[in-house]
Protein backbone atom coordinates (compact mmCIF):
# COMPACT_ATOMS: atom_id res chain seq x y z
CA UNK A 1 0.00 0.00 0.00
CA UNK A 2 1.40 3.44 -0.89
CA UNK A 3 1.31 6.54 1.27
CA UNK A 4 -1.53 7.94 -0.81
CA UNK A 5 -3.79 4.89 -0.48
CA UNK A 6 -6.43 4.74 2.22
CA UNK A 7 -8.89 2.24 3.53
CA UNK A 8 -12.56 2.76 4.31
CA UNK A 9 -13.14 3.40 8.02
CA UNK A 10 -16.41 4.03 9.79
CA UNK A 11 -15.95 7.49 11.33
CA UNK A 12 -18.88 7.05 13.72
CA UNK A 13 -17.08 4.53 15.89
CA UNK A 14 -13.79 6.35 16.27
CA UNK A 15 -14.73 8.34 19.37
CA UNK A 16 -15.75 5.15 21.21
CA UNK A 17 -12.62 3.41 19.95
CA UNK A 18 -10.46 6.24 21.32
CA UNK A 19 -12.13 5.96 24.72
CA UNK A 20 -11.63 2.19 24.75
CA UNK A 21 -7.97 2.53 23.77
CA UNK A 22 -7.43 5.06 26.56
CA UNK A 23 -9.08 2.75 29.08
CA UNK A 24 -6.79 -0.11 28.05
CA UNK A 25 -3.64 2.02 27.81
CA UNK A 26 -0.95 0.60 30.13
CA UNK A 27 0.88 3.96 30.05
CA UNK A 28 -2.10 6.22 30.75
CA UNK A 29 -0.87 7.00 34.28
CA UNK A 30 2.03 8.97 32.82
CA UNK A 31 -0.20 11.52 31.10
CA UNK A 32 -1.14 13.13 34.40
CA UNK A 33 2.56 13.66 35.13
CA UNK A 34 2.72 16.51 32.59
CA UNK A 35 1.82 20.16 33.04
CA UNK A 36 -1.27 21.06 31.03
CA UNK A 37 -2.50 17.52 30.46
CA UNK A 38 -5.78 18.38 32.19
CA UNK A 39 -6.54 21.22 29.76
CA UNK A 40 -8.66 20.93 26.62
CA UNK A 41 -5.76 22.05 24.42
CA UNK A 42 -4.73 19.41 21.86
CA UNK A 43 -0.97 19.11 21.59
CA UNK A 44 0.31 17.56 18.38
CA UNK A 45 3.83 18.97 18.68
CA UNK A 46 5.50 16.77 21.28
CA UNK A 47 7.87 15.64 18.53
CA UNK A 48 9.16 19.22 18.35
CA UNK A 49 8.88 20.52 21.93
CA UNK A 50 7.64 18.16 24.62
CA UNK A 51 5.35 19.10 27.49
CA UNK A 52 7.11 19.81 30.82
CA UNK A 53 6.81 17.14 33.52
CA UNK A 54 5.21 18.40 36.73
CA UNK A 55 8.18 17.01 38.66
CA UNK A 56 10.49 19.29 36.69
CA UNK A 57 8.73 22.37 38.03
CA UNK A 58 9.71 21.39 41.56
CA UNK A 59 13.15 20.18 40.47
CA UNK A 60 13.98 23.54 38.91
CA UNK A 61 12.61 25.48 41.87
CA UNK A 62 14.60 23.34 44.29
CA UNK A 63 17.75 23.81 42.25
CA UNK A 64 17.37 27.58 42.16
CA UNK A 65 16.62 27.79 45.85
CA UNK A 66 18.83 25.13 47.41
CA UNK A 67 21.64 24.22 45.02
CA UNK A 68 22.40 27.40 43.10
CA UNK A 69 21.05 29.66 45.84
CA UNK A 70 22.37 27.66 48.79
CA UNK A 71 25.54 25.97 47.62
CA UNK A 72 26.59 28.58 45.05
CA UNK A 73 29.92 27.80 43.38
CA UNK A 74 30.43 24.80 45.66
CA UNK A 75 27.86 23.04 43.47
CA UNK A 76 30.49 22.46 40.79
CA UNK A 77 32.59 20.31 43.09
CA UNK A 78 29.59 18.62 44.67
CA UNK A 79 27.77 17.43 41.53
CA UNK A 80 27.51 19.81 38.60
CA UNK A 81 30.85 18.97 36.99
CA UNK A 82 29.78 15.35 36.51
CA UNK A 83 26.18 16.05 35.51
CA UNK A 84 26.79 16.00 31.72
CA UNK A 85 28.14 12.47 32.09
CA UNK A 86 25.65 11.08 34.61
CA UNK A 87 22.69 12.35 32.59
CA UNK A 88 24.43 11.25 29.40
CA UNK A 89 24.74 7.74 30.80
CA UNK A 90 21.05 7.83 31.75
CA UNK A 91 20.15 8.69 28.14
CA UNK A 92 22.41 5.89 26.98
CA UNK A 93 20.81 3.39 29.34
CA UNK A 94 17.15 4.30 28.90
CA UNK A 95 16.81 5.72 25.40
CA UNK A 96 19.61 4.77 22.98
CA UNK A 97 21.00 1.41 24.09
CA UNK A 98 24.47 2.61 25.01
CA UNK A 99 26.69 1.35 27.80
CA UNK A 100 28.07 3.89 30.27
CA UNK A 101 30.93 6.15 29.27
CA UNK A 102 29.83 6.81 25.68
CA UNK A 103 27.17 9.55 25.92
CA UNK A 104 27.48 13.12 27.15
CA UNK A 105 25.22 16.16 27.35
CA UNK A 106 26.88 19.12 25.71
CA UNK A 107 26.06 21.87 23.27
CA UNK A 108 23.25 22.38 20.76
CA UNK A 109 22.51 19.70 18.19
CA UNK A 110 24.17 21.83 15.52
CA UNK A 111 27.43 22.25 17.45
CA UNK A 112 27.62 18.58 18.39
CA UNK A 113 26.98 17.56 14.78
CA UNK A 114 29.82 19.80 13.72
CA UNK A 115 32.18 18.40 16.32
CA UNK A 116 31.53 14.75 15.55
CA UNK A 117 31.22 14.94 11.75
CA UNK A 118 34.37 17.05 11.52
CA UNK A 119 36.26 14.71 13.89
CA UNK A 120 35.16 11.66 11.88
CA UNK A 121 36.04 13.26 8.55
CA UNK A 122 39.51 14.29 9.75
CA UNK A 123 40.26 10.85 11.22
CA UNK A 124 39.19 9.11 8.02
CA UNK A 125 41.18 11.45 5.80
CA UNK A 126 44.29 11.01 7.94
CA UNK A 127 44.00 7.25 7.54
CA UNK A 128 43.17 7.42 3.82
CA UNK A 129 43.49 10.74 1.94
CA UNK A 130 41.20 9.43 -0.81
CA UNK A 131 38.21 9.51 1.55
CA UNK A 132 36.94 13.00 0.83
CA UNK A 133 33.16 12.49 0.65
CA UNK A 134 30.45 13.04 3.25
CA UNK A 135 27.21 11.26 2.40
CA UNK A 136 23.91 12.88 3.42
CA UNK A 137 20.41 12.78 2.00
CA UNK A 138 18.74 15.82 0.47
CA UNK A 139 15.76 15.52 2.80
CA UNK A 140 17.78 15.48 6.00
CA UNK A 141 16.90 18.17 8.53
CA UNK A 142 18.44 21.48 7.33
CA UNK A 143 20.99 21.67 10.16
CA UNK A 144 22.45 18.30 9.17
CA UNK A 145 22.79 19.36 5.54
CA UNK A 146 24.18 22.80 6.35
CA UNK A 147 26.76 21.41 8.77
CA UNK A 148 27.88 18.79 6.25
CA UNK A 149 28.20 21.38 3.47
CA UNK A 150 30.21 23.66 5.74
CA UNK A 151 32.62 20.93 6.80
CA UNK A 152 33.14 19.77 3.22
CA UNK A 153 33.96 23.33 2.16
CA UNK A 154 36.19 23.91 5.20
CA UNK A 155 38.17 20.67 4.84
CA UNK A 156 38.41 20.40 1.07
CA UNK A 157 35.90 17.58 0.93
CA UNK A 158 32.84 16.89 -1.15
CA UNK A 159 29.19 16.22 -0.38
CA UNK A 160 27.69 13.08 -1.89
CA UNK A 161 23.92 13.56 -1.96
CA UNK A 162 21.39 10.77 -1.57
CA UNK A 163 18.00 11.41 -3.15
CA UNK A 164 15.21 10.09 -0.95
CA UNK A 165 11.44 10.06 -1.34
CA UNK A 166 10.16 12.79 1.00
CA UNK A 167 7.21 10.58 1.97
CA UNK A 168 9.69 7.90 3.04
CA UNK A 169 13.45 8.05 3.61
CA UNK A 170 16.84 6.58 2.82
CA UNK A 171 16.68 2.93 1.82
CA UNK A 172 19.45 0.35 1.94
CA UNK A 173 19.75 0.37 -1.85
CA UNK A 174 20.05 4.16 -1.93
CA UNK A 175 22.83 4.18 0.65
CA UNK A 176 24.64 1.27 -0.98
CA UNK A 177 24.73 3.24 -4.24
CA UNK A 178 26.15 6.32 -2.50
CA UNK A 179 28.98 4.94 -0.36
CA UNK A 180 32.30 3.61 -1.58
CA UNK A 181 36.08 3.96 -1.33
CA UNK A 182 35.87 7.75 -1.28
CA UNK A 183 33.35 7.94 1.56
CA UNK A 184 34.67 9.29 4.84
CA UNK A 185 31.45 9.48 6.81
CA UNK A 186 27.71 9.13 6.25
CA UNK A 187 25.21 11.27 8.17
CA UNK A 188 21.69 9.86 8.36
CA UNK A 189 18.51 10.35 10.37
CA UNK A 190 17.04 7.34 12.14
CA UNK A 191 13.54 8.86 11.88
CA UNK A 192 12.98 11.32 9.03
CA UNK A 193 11.87 14.69 10.36
CA UNK A 194 9.27 15.23 7.63
CA UNK A 195 7.70 11.85 6.86
CA UNK A 196 8.48 9.97 10.07
CA UNK A 197 10.17 7.18 8.06
CA UNK A 198 11.97 4.80 10.42
CA UNK A 199 15.05 3.43 8.73
CA UNK A 200 16.76 0.13 9.48
CA UNK A 201 19.71 1.68 11.30
CA UNK A 202 21.49 -1.62 11.90
CA UNK A 203 21.38 -2.57 8.22
CA UNK A 204 22.48 0.86 7.00
CA UNK A 205 25.30 0.93 9.53
CA UNK A 206 26.58 -2.36 8.13
CA UNK A 207 26.43 -0.95 4.59
CA UNK A 208 28.51 2.07 5.61
CA UNK A 209 31.04 -0.10 7.41
CA UNK A 210 31.32 -2.47 4.46
CA UNK A 211 32.40 0.54 2.41
CA UNK A 212 34.99 1.51 5.02
CA UNK A 213 33.02 4.57 6.11
CA UNK A 214 32.03 5.81 9.54
CA UNK A 215 28.38 6.66 10.16
CA UNK A 216 26.73 9.28 12.36
CA UNK A 217 23.08 8.85 13.28
CA UNK A 218 20.79 11.80 13.98
CA UNK A 219 18.53 10.54 16.77
CA UNK A 220 16.53 13.73 17.29
CA UNK A 221 13.20 12.11 16.39
CA UNK A 222 14.15 8.73 17.86
CA UNK A 223 15.37 9.15 21.42
CA UNK A 224 12.53 8.46 23.82
CA UNK A 225 10.09 7.38 21.10
CA UNK A 226 11.48 4.31 19.32
CA UNK A 227 13.99 1.72 20.54
CA UNK A 228 17.60 2.42 19.61
CA UNK A 229 20.45 -0.03 20.21
CA UNK A 230 23.55 2.06 19.54
CA UNK A 231 25.97 -0.56 20.86
CA UNK A 232 24.29 -3.64 19.42
CA UNK A 233 23.79 -1.95 16.03
CA UNK A 234 27.48 -0.99 15.98
CA UNK A 235 26.97 2.78 15.76
CA UNK A 236 30.09 4.89 15.43
CA UNK A 237 28.60 8.24 16.38
CA UNK A 238 25.21 9.75 17.17
CA UNK A 239 23.72 13.10 18.12
CA UNK A 240 20.24 13.86 19.39
CA UNK A 241 18.28 16.72 20.90
CA UNK A 242 16.54 16.53 24.28
CA UNK A 243 13.60 18.93 23.96
CA UNK A 244 11.37 16.59 21.96
CA UNK A 245 10.48 13.22 23.50
CA UNK A 246 12.91 13.75 26.42
CA UNK A 247 11.07 16.96 27.47
CA UNK A 248 14.19 18.89 28.43
CA UNK A 249 12.60 22.25 27.65
CA UNK A 250 13.13 24.93 24.99
CA UNK A 251 16.73 24.87 23.81
CA UNK A 252 17.83 22.18 26.23
CA UNK A 253 21.29 20.88 25.31
CA UNK A 254 21.79 17.95 22.96
CA UNK A 255 23.61 14.67 23.58
CA UNK A 256 26.53 13.07 21.77
CA UNK A 257 27.37 9.38 21.54
CA UNK A 258 30.85 8.20 20.55
CA UNK A 259 31.49 4.45 20.56
CA UNK A 260 34.25 3.63 23.00
CA UNK A 261 36.45 2.19 20.23
CA UNK A 262 36.66 5.61 18.56
CA UNK A 263 37.07 7.93 21.52
CA UNK A 264 40.87 8.03 21.67
CA UNK A 265 41.21 8.40 17.90
CA UNK A 266 38.89 11.35 17.33
CA UNK A 267 40.09 14.92 17.86
CA UNK A 268 37.14 17.21 18.35
CA UNK A 269 37.68 20.58 16.68
CA UNK A 270 36.33 23.03 19.29
CA UNK A 271 39.06 22.86 21.93
CA UNK A 272 37.92 24.34 25.22
CA UNK A 273 39.02 24.16 28.81
CA UNK A 274 36.35 21.68 29.88
CA UNK A 275 37.65 19.08 27.44
CA UNK A 276 41.18 18.97 28.86
CA UNK A 277 42.81 16.21 30.86
CA UNK A 278 43.10 18.51 33.90
CA UNK A 279 40.37 21.13 33.76
CA UNK A 280 41.92 23.35 36.41
CA UNK A 281 45.56 23.03 35.37
CA UNK A 282 45.09 26.07 33.11
CA UNK A 283 48.14 24.86 31.21
CA UNK A 284 49.90 26.50 28.28
CA UNK A 285 48.61 23.96 25.74
CA UNK A 286 45.53 21.89 25.09
CA UNK A 287 45.75 18.26 26.19
CA UNK A 288 42.52 16.36 25.58
CA UNK A 289 40.92 14.33 28.33
CA UNK A 290 40.32 10.63 28.08
CA UNK A 291 36.85 9.33 27.27
CA UNK A 292 33.81 11.47 26.61
CA UNK A 293 35.16 14.53 28.42
CA UNK A 294 37.32 15.25 25.37
CA UNK A 295 34.14 16.03 23.43
CA UNK A 296 33.12 18.77 25.88
CA UNK A 297 34.23 22.32 25.10
CA UNK A 298 32.92 24.98 27.46
CA UNK A 299 31.10 25.24 30.77
CA UNK A 300 28.20 22.74 30.87
CA UNK A 301 24.67 24.22 30.66
CA UNK A 302 23.55 22.88 34.04
CA UNK A 303 20.14 24.56 34.29
CA UNK A 304 19.26 23.44 30.76
CA UNK A 305 19.86 19.76 31.51
CA UNK A 306 17.81 19.46 34.70
CA UNK A 307 14.29 18.89 33.38
CA UNK A 308 15.08 15.92 31.14
CA UNK A 309 15.96 13.83 34.20
CA UNK A 310 12.29 13.44 35.10
CA UNK A 311 11.35 12.15 31.66
CA UNK A 312 14.32 9.77 31.67
CA UNK A 313 13.01 8.35 34.93
CA UNK A 314 9.58 7.86 33.31
CA UNK A 315 11.10 6.18 30.27
CA UNK A 316 13.04 3.83 32.50
CA UNK A 317 9.88 3.08 34.49
CA UNK A 318 7.69 2.52 31.42
CA UNK A 319 10.30 0.81 29.26
CA UNK A 320 11.17 1.98 25.77
CA UNK A 321 9.51 -1.05 24.15
CA UNK A 322 6.20 -0.33 25.91
CA UNK A 323 6.54 3.27 24.75
CA UNK A 324 7.07 2.10 21.20
CA UNK A 325 4.00 -0.16 21.44
CA UNK A 326 1.85 2.80 22.41
CA UNK A 327 3.46 5.00 19.78
CA UNK A 328 2.48 2.51 17.09
CA UNK A 329 -1.06 2.31 18.47
CA UNK A 330 -1.35 6.12 18.48
CA UNK A 331 -0.09 6.57 14.93
CA UNK A 332 -2.19 3.65 13.67
CA UNK A 333 -5.26 5.26 15.22
CA UNK A 334 -4.29 8.61 13.69
CA UNK A 335 -3.98 7.04 10.24
CA UNK A 336 -7.35 5.29 10.59
CA UNK A 337 -8.97 8.54 11.67
CA UNK A 338 -7.34 10.42 8.80
CA UNK A 339 -8.68 7.84 6.37
CA UNK A 340 -12.18 8.27 7.78
CA UNK A 341 -12.48 12.03 8.20
CA UNK A 342 -9.67 13.63 6.16
CA UNK A 343 -9.27 11.49 3.03
CA UNK A 344 -12.76 12.47 1.78
CA UNK A 345 -11.53 16.09 1.90
CA UNK A 346 -8.51 15.35 -0.28
CA UNK A 347 -5.96 14.95 2.54
CA UNK A 348 -3.36 12.23 2.01
CA UNK A 349 -1.10 10.45 4.47
CA UNK A 350 2.47 11.40 3.48
CA UNK A 351 4.09 8.95 5.88
CA UNK A 352 4.73 5.21 5.65
CA UNK A 353 1.59 3.21 6.40
CA UNK A 354 3.55 0.21 7.62
CA UNK A 355 4.12 0.92 11.35
CA UNK A 356 7.46 -0.90 11.19
CA UNK A 357 8.62 1.86 8.85
CA UNK A 358 7.15 4.77 10.80
CA UNK A 359 8.38 6.63 13.87
CA UNK A 360 6.26 8.69 16.25
CA UNK A 361 4.66 11.22 13.92
CA UNK A 362 2.37 11.27 10.90
CA UNK A 363 2.53 13.79 8.08
CA UNK A 364 -0.78 14.82 6.46
CA UNK A 365 -0.65 16.52 3.06
CA UNK A 366 -3.08 19.02 1.54
CA UNK A 367 -2.54 22.33 -0.31
CA UNK A 368 -4.21 24.32 2.48
CA UNK A 369 -2.16 22.94 5.40
CA UNK A 370 -0.24 26.15 6.04
CA UNK A 371 -3.49 28.04 6.57
CA UNK A 372 -4.97 25.08 8.47
CA UNK A 373 -2.07 25.15 10.92
CA UNK A 374 -2.47 28.89 11.52
CA UNK A 375 -6.21 28.48 12.11
CA UNK A 376 -5.77 25.53 14.48
CA UNK A 377 -3.20 27.33 16.65
CA UNK A 378 -5.84 29.98 17.31
CA UNK A 379 -8.18 27.20 18.48
CA UNK A 380 -5.70 25.58 20.89
CA UNK A 381 -4.99 22.68 18.54
CA UNK A 382 -1.22 22.67 18.03
CA UNK A 383 0.33 20.72 15.14
CA UNK A 384 3.20 22.05 13.03
CA UNK A 385 3.64 22.75 9.34
CA UNK A 386 6.38 21.38 7.08
CA UNK A 387 6.87 22.10 3.41
CA UNK A 388 5.49 21.04 1.05
CA UNK A 389 1.86 21.15 2.21
CA UNK A 390 2.47 19.01 5.29
CA UNK A 391 0.78 19.14 8.69
CA UNK A 392 2.70 16.98 11.17
CA UNK A 393 0.85 15.15 13.92
CA UNK A 394 3.41 14.47 16.65
CA UNK A 395 2.15 11.93 19.18
CA UNK A 396 4.30 11.70 22.29
CA UNK A 397 3.43 8.34 23.88
CA UNK A 398 3.81 9.34 27.53
CA UNK A 399 1.71 12.50 27.31
CA UNK A 400 -0.76 11.99 24.43
CA UNK A 401 -4.10 10.22 24.71
CA UNK A 402 -6.17 8.60 21.99
CA UNK A 403 -9.12 10.88 22.77
CA UNK A 404 -6.87 13.91 22.36
CA UNK A 405 -5.73 12.51 19.01
CA UNK A 406 -9.33 11.99 17.86
CA UNK A 407 -10.41 15.46 18.98
CA UNK A 408 -7.48 17.10 17.23
CA UNK A 409 -8.00 15.31 13.94
CA UNK A 410 -11.67 16.27 13.89
CA UNK A 411 -10.50 19.87 14.30
CA UNK A 412 -8.10 19.42 11.37
CA UNK A 413 -11.00 18.15 9.26
CA UNK A 414 -13.17 21.13 10.23
CA UNK A 415 -10.38 23.56 9.36
CA UNK A 416 -9.73 21.96 5.96
CA UNK A 417 -13.46 22.03 5.24
CA UNK A 418 -13.75 25.69 6.24
CA UNK A 419 -11.02 26.69 3.80
CA UNK A 420 -12.87 25.09 0.93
Amino acid sequence: MTTTDHVDVDASGLEAEAAALDAADRLRRFRDAFVGSEASLVYFDGNSLGRPPRASVERLATFLRDEWGGRLIRGWDESWMLLPFTIGDAIGRTAIGAAAGQTVIGDSTTVLLYKLVRAAFDAQQTADPERIEIVVDRDSFPTDRYVVEGIARERGGRVRWVDADITAGVTADALRAAVGPRTAVAVLSHVAYRSGYLTDAAALTRIAHDAGALILWDLCHSAGSVPVEADDWDFDLAVGCTYKYLNGGPGSPAFAYVARRHQAKLAQPIQGWMGTADVFAMGPEYRPAEGMRRFVSGTPPIVGMLAMQDTLEMIEDAGIHAIRTKSIALTEFAVRTADAVLAPLGVTVASPRDPALRGGHVNLSHPSMRQVTEQLWGQDVIPDYREPDGLRIGLSPLSTSFTETHTGLLAVAAAVRSLG
